[in-house]
């Protein structure tokens, strides 16, 4: 029988000053990005992307 493979889940530093902003790109990727310029890269690869925080 297969074992299932456990999620990695991987976690950034803590910096102060900036406001981390949370997108989920699909039903499996949730990337944090620190800038609007970073948000607006991520959404044109991933046109369905949400932000959740």
């Amino acid at each position: 029988m297969p074992r299932k493979k456990k999620a990695i889940i991987l976690s950034q530093p803590v910096k102060e000053g900036i406001k981390a902003i949370k997108v989920r790109l699909d039903a499996r990727t949730i990337i944090t990005v620190a800038s609007q310029k970073a948000l607006e890269f991520w959404r044109q690869r991933y046109p369905k992307m949400e932000v959740i925080g």
